[in-house]
């Protein structure tokens, strides 16, 4: 992976990128990549809440074979990885999520188009690879349907509605740099070349302006019933925290859940995923598939969260990261180092599969085993 200078930077760690990234990023797309809602509390909890997962490591067991692989909705994986939903990645790279999902099929795991996305489903489809596409509720319902269909006409194989953003959240970062989007970059599955995110405001970030007026903020549990009869696409909702609405969300015959605080950019002072991912795989009670999201930066970290309960984790901000350090070489970069360090961590805590990672005892470091 090169330096601003050219120069080739040895990769040990993701946060090796992150540092390749931010010396090539923009000050104020690196705040919107990396920042937070309000004080960004529920930021750092993510990052508290696994490091605080510790496991214990089974012994005298032959890891001389060992696998990551998987299946994720009926699609065969090669570790328990999903890219995340990112809006507008064309900020940071001239291909931006035609780079990213190109990555993730060399990697083989599920790439998530954003609605939001600055290119569209069918030319990320048309590059191959398991394709996932992520749903607002909009107030055009008419809109809806319209990505409903494009969405299954090409191939995506799961639709992920996000349902913690009535409103987006008051990302400071955002609001003092009075973030705008830039010329030609765009969310192309809403059609025009510019909208209120491109137009500046004072003391105000213009992407959440753009939603607040095309979000939805009226959506609830009957729009889910809606929303299942009209796809034949499996359903995955992502922003769930509270055990109560995951049983209900189960009962409701959705096939995943992401147990997820946004990435610490919705409601400031939210739970971490990592911390009540236990109680939401007891209240699924093996209905669907759960998903961790928020503060994944490590193989280490995928060990931890399936041995707390999780199917699998979505990858976010580290997919931005090598996007905008090296393009689809540095996404694979990520994606092949996620990989061995996992691998790495399977084999050191006497795991040859997954069904072994999620039978590991582990420790809260915060409140330790008596």
């Amino acid at each position: 992976m090169p330096d601003p200078d050219g120069q080739a930077v040895e990769v040990l760690s993701l946060a090796d990128v992150a540092a390749a990234a931010k010396a090539v990023t923009s000050a104020a797309v690196w705040d919107f990549i990396e920042g937070g809602s309000g004080v960004e509390r529920s930021l750092r909890a993510n990052r508290a809440g696994l490091d605080a997962v510790y496991v214990l490591p089974r012994i005298l067991r032959d890891v001389s074979r060992q696998s990551a692989a998987g299946v994720l909705l009926g699609s065969p994986v090669s570790m328990p990885v999903v890219t995340a939903p990112m809006a507008y990645q064309r900020l940071v790279n001239a291909e931006g999520e035609l780079a990213a999902a190109r990555a993730a099929k060399v990697a083989d795991v599920p790439f998530t188009v954003s609605m939001l996305s600055s290119v569209s489903v069918e030319e990320l489809a048309a590059a191959g690879g398991t394709l996932w596409f992520q749903l607002y509720w909009l107030r055009d319902r008419a809109v809806t349907l319209e990505l409903l269909e494009r969405a299954e006409a090409a191939g995506c194989q799961a639709l992920m509605l996000t349902v913690d953003v009535p409103r987006m959240g008051r990302r400071l970062r955002d609001v003092r740099n009075g973030f705008t989007l830039p010329p030609g970059v765009t969310a192309v599955h809403l059609g025009g070349p510019e909208t209120s995110a491109h137009r500046w405001q004072s003391g105000a970030s213009a992407v959440a302006a753009h939603t607040q007026q095309i979000f939805d903020p009226t959506l609830s549990w009957s729009d889910l019933g809606w929303l299942r009869e009209r796809t034949t696409m499996p359903l995955i909702v992502k922003g769930v925290l509270d055990p109560n609405d995951a049983a209900r969300a189960a009962g409701a015959g959705v096939a995943g859940l992401v147990v997820s605080n946004h990435g610490g950019r919705q409601l400031d002072g939210s739970a971490a995923g990592i911390d009540v991912l236990p109680k939401i795989r007891e209240a699924v009670d093996g209905r669907c598939q759960v998903y961790l999201d928020g503060g994944i930066r490590g193989g280490g970290d995928v060990l931890g969260a399936l041995a707390r309960g999780a199917d699998a984790v979505l990858l976010g901000r580290p997919i931005l990261w090598g996007l905008a350090a090296a393009g689809e070489r540095g996404v694979n970069d990520v994606l092949s180092l996620l990989r061995e360090e996992f691998d790495h961590a399977m084999i050191l805590a006497g795991c040859r599969d997954l069904a072994d990672v999620r039978q590991l005892q582990v420790v809260d470091s915060r409140a330790p085993m008596r």
